[in-house]
C-alpha cells in the first residue's frame, strides 16, 4: 500500500474506451487518489502490475482473453496482492468476487457516488483482519460487502442462508455446509441442522428440562440434541481460557 499520508495508486481495466475513460476521469476526482493508469486488456494489466506498485485494482469482468475474474485469481498469488474491485454490468458474478476476496462490486453504471464509497472501502480495507471474510450481499439492487466478524449466527434457508447481524440480515445464495466448513476455525459452531452460530456473540447458554438454548443479541436460538455436547464442552475451554 501507498506510504502513510499518501494517496492511493489505481489501475483501470476494461476492453471499452468509453468506460474506461470514464472511470479513469471520476477517480482522478478523488482526492484520496494520487494516480490512476489505465488499460484495455487483463494482458497488459499484468505488465503494468509488474513495472509499478498498485494499490488496488479496478477491473471488468466480461473481457476477451483473460477475464477479469482471472486476472483477480492471478492477483491473489502476489506477494503483496492490490485491492481488487470489480466494475461489471452483471451482478451474477458476486460470488465468485466473494471467493476472490473482493474489496467492493460496483454495477455499471457507475455513479460517482458509488464509487467514492468503493474508495473509501479500499483506504479502510486494512481495517478488516487479514483472517476475516467478505461476503458479498444485495441491498437495493447494489453490492455490498458484509464482514463474517460481524455475523452473530447463520440461518439455512433452502438452497439459501440468511446472515444475522447486528444491524439486520442478509440473504446470500451459499449452502450452509459450505460457510460451516470455511468458518469452522473462526468460531463458527453448528448448533442445529439450520444453524450456525458465532461463538464470540453467545451471551449466554440456557438450559431447561435437558434442553439447551443460547442467545445471540437477544435472540434465543434452540441447540439441538445431537450438538449440545459439542457446544458445552467448547463453552468450558473458552470460559476456562483453553485453546
Amino acid at each position: 500500500m501507498s506510504p502513510t499520508g499518501a494517496g492511493l495508486r489505481v489501475l483501470v481495466v476494461d476492453d471499452e474506451r468509453p468506460a474506461l475513460d470514464e472511470l479513469g476521469y471520476l477517480l482522478e476526482r478523488d482526492d484520496r487518489i494520487e494516480q490512476v493508469s489505465c488499460c484495455d486488456s487483463a494482458t497488459e494489466a499484468l505488465r503494468v502490475l509488474r513495472d509499478e506498485p498498485v494499490d488496488a485494482v479496478f477491473v471488468d469482468i466480461a473481457m476477451p482473453g483473460l477475464t477479469g475474474l482471472e486476472l483477480a485469481e492471478v492477483l491473489t498469488r502476489f506477494k503483496d496482492p492490490p485491492r481488487i474491485v470489480f466494475v461489471t454490468a452483471h451482478s451474477e458474478h458476486a460470488v465468485d468476487a466473494f471467493d476472490l476476496q473482493a474489496v467492493d462490486y460496483v454495477l455499471k453504471p457507475v455513479r460517482e457516488e458509488r464509487l467514492r464509497e468503493a474508495v473509501r472501502r479500499i483506504s479502510d480495507a486494512g481495517l478488516v483482519t487479514p483472517d476475516d471474510d467478505l461476503i458479498p450481499v444485495e441491498l437495493g439492487g447494489v453490492t455490498r460487502f458484509v464482514s463474517r466478524s460481524d455475523v452473530r449466527y447463520v440461518e439455512a434457508q433452502g438452497d439459501y442462508t440468511r446472515l444475522h447481524t447486528a444491524s439486520g440480515s442478509h440473504l446470500v445464495r451459499l449452502p450452509l455446509g459450505s460457510l460451516e466448513e470455511r468458518w469452522g476455525d473462526a468460531g463458527f459452531l453448528r448448533i442445529h441442522r439450520s444453524l450456525l452460530v458465532a461463538l464470540a456473540h453467545v451471551d449466554e447458554v440456557r438450559v431447561d428440562s435437558g434442553r439447551c438454548s443460547v442467545v445471540v443479541g437477544g435472540t434465543e436460538l434452540l441447540v439441538s440434541r445431537r450438538h449440545t455436547p459439542v457446544l458445552r464442552e467448547l463453552l468450558r475451554h473458552i470460559r476456562q481460557g483453553e485453546p
